[in-house]
Formats: C-alpha cells, structure tokens, sequence
C-alpha cells in the first residue's frame, strides 16, 4: 500500500497531478481543495495518499491533509459511493462543510456537488451520521451556525489552511457575526 508520496510536483492537470519521487511518476487524482492549495510545478510537496486495486485499474488518490482522507475514506465504505464520487464531494465541499451537512442533515447542500442526487445525498447523510467529526480529527466538527462556516470558508479563500481555520474558530465567540469574526480571526492568526 502507498500511503505517502514526497517528490518534486512535475505536472498539474485538474484533478491529476504527477509527482516525480526520485525519477518515477506518479499520477495521482486529487480533490479540487488539494489541487489548489499545491505548490508550483517543480516545487516539493507531500500527498497522503489512498491506494484503490480493481480488477481493471490500480488508482492512486492524493490528500494535502489528514481530515481530506480520512473523509475520503469514510465516504468510499458507502454503498454505491465510488472513489470518483467522493473525490467529486471533497471537490465540491470542503471537509468542514461536509461535516457541517452531515451533522445538521442538510440534504440540499450536498445535492448541490455535481453527480449527487437527492437520493444519494439522502443515503450520504445517514451513512455518514456520527462518523465524520472529532473522532477523526476532521477540522469544522464545532461549527454550528452558518456564520461560523461562513467565517471558515472566507478564511480558507485568504489562504489559511482548514486546520488553521477550525482551530482559530474556538477562540471566537460563538454568536459573532460573519464580518467581526473574520476581523477578530485575521487578528488572532497574525500573532
């Protein structure tokens, strides 16, 4: 099983990227939220990495962070829930907003990921209650109110990765608005 790969990042081609590890490349899907975050080509990075064998293909699937997949993870046990289709997700939703649907059962923001019906984003949160949060590390597990996801999502848009983002959200007082709590985030990430 590959569980890592580190090595000079030698091509970028959405959702795949090709990672030369001491003169082998690797080609390795990635959700948009990773693929974004990369470094440029011919910089070094490191990918987590998911190992899928079938019959017809060996699939390597890579991760910037530890909560993208364990997510991935958790959504591949499902029933009829490909590696492709939970790629798709984690490129549609951040693994803080999927947390966030999956605990308030908000059907219709997973519908809005391009592939997911009503049906399987119905199977999706009940398959995936109580096991996406703490447990997993997954960063967002405390976000209750739209604002707070909001406030996450702007952080991440500035650069901050979700670790940075959820850990900064425990700080903040939980009724604070969208605008003052970015402020007082930005505050609290700048020391």
């Amino acid at each position: 099983m590959i569980g890592r790969l580190t090595g000079l990042l030698a091509e970028k081609s959405p959702p795949q990227v090709l990672i030369d590890v001491g003169g082998v490349g690797y080609e390795v899907d990635v959700p948009m939220s990773s693929f974004y975050n990369l470094p440029a080509l011919g910089e070094r990075t490191t990918l987590l990495t998911h190992f899928v064998v079938r019959e017809d293909a060996q699939l390597l699937f890579g991760f910037l962070t530890a909560a993208e997949r364990a997510a991935f993870r958790q959504l591949i046990k499902i029933s009829g829930v490909g590696p492709r289709m939970a790629l798709g997700l984690l490129s549609g939703l951040s693994v803080a907003e999927l947390t966030q649907a999956v605990a308030q059962q908000q059907a219709a923001r997973l519908i809005k990921v391009p592939g997911i019906g009503k049906k399987t984003a119905e199977r999706l949160l009940l398959e995936l209650k109580g096991k996406l949060g703490p447990d997993l590390g997954l960063p967002g597990a405390a976000i209750v109110s739209d604002d707070q996801a909001d406030i996450v999502q702007a952080l991440i848009a500035l650069g901050y990765s979700e670790r940075d983002a959820g850990a900064v959200m425990k700080s903040l007082p939980p009724d604070v608005g969208v605008s003052d709590g970015i402020k007082l985030a930005l505050k609290s990430l700048s020391r």
